[in-house]
């Protein structure tokens, strides 16, 4: 019977703090085995898709679930699409401005960065992502409500969780501080989750959540590791996440991913 497995990207599948930037050939190994074996396989990360490598994107995954759920792609086409409400993303976007907080604007395809956010061009530039193409010109009132979350994101820390906590009692909108790509945050609709757009595409393709399994180390990873039939945490995860999975697994320098699929799901 034909599985589902999900992906997380920073610190399941990759580690670029600790030089690991590309799927170690052990994981590719045992990923492109589980498609020959007729399961399904998709990333599940809170990146938009404009953040994701292009090596991740042309790897076969069958679908992804980005900006932490509020997207779901498959074969290019979007069959999930939350929206945010864009009062609200103004009034995000104005307390940050007053922060000295500079922030990106997701969507898809487009992504909005207004110009002279010189800190989040250089966060762009140390995760590898071109902006280049990024909308920088750009009146709020004019937006249609296709945005899929408000990531704002600085290098001085100072007061940073205060002014988050602030931003969050918003009506309608939820997030996290990520301390992993130098305290970014990551704010979107309440309503969903990585594990709402997992839901989504097992929907799509037919397949039970029993049969579901997810990798992932993060505190976003929390609701999908919940909801699938099988939950893998990585082993420099979180106590509290570990104790919601099933299994835990090594870390990526241990390609823990692998050992998951070989000894959990392959070897069923």
């Amino acid at each position: 019977m034909s599985k589902a497995i999900f992906f997380d990207i920073d610190g399941t599948i990759l580690d670029r703090p600790h030089g690991i930037d590309k799927i170690t050939p052990r994981v590719e190994k045992a990923m492109r085995a589980l498609k020959s074996a007729g399961h399904k396989i998709f990333i599940a990360t809170g990146r938009p898709v404009a953040f994701i490598y292009q090596e991740i994107l042309n790897f076969g995954f069958d679908g992804f679930v980005a900006s932490n759920g509020a997207l779901v792609l498959v074969d290019g086409k979007v069959i999930f699409k939350s929206e945010l409400d864009m009062s609200g993303v103004k009034k995000i976007c104005e307390q940050a401005e007053r922060e000295q907080i500079e922030y990106v604007l997701e969507s898809y395809p487009e992504m909005y960065m207004p110009r002279g956010f010189k800190n989040m061009e250089m966060f762009c530039e140390i995760i590898g992502i071109d902006y280049s193409n990024f909308v920088r010109d750009f009146d709020f009132n004019k937006i249609s409500a296709s945005k899929i979350e408000c990531v704002s994101a600085r290098m001085d820390l100072k007061n940073l969780d205060a002014v988050y906590k602030e931003m969050l009692k918003t009506p309608g909108f939820t997030g996290w501080s990520d301390p992993f790509h130098y305290r970014s945050m990551e704010i979107y609709a309440d309503k969903v989750s990585k594990a709402t757009g997992i839901l989504e595409a097992l929907k799509y393709f037919n397949i039970d959540v029993a049969d579901s399994c997810a990798f992932g180390d993060g505190f976003n990873d929390k609701e999908m590791i919940q909801t699938v039939g099988t939950g893998f945490a990585m082993g420099t995860g979180s106590d509290e996440l570990k104790s919601f999975a099933k299994y835990v697994v090594p870390g990526v320098q241990e390609d823990g991913v692998a050992v998951g699929i070989e000894r959990y799901i392959l070897g069923e």
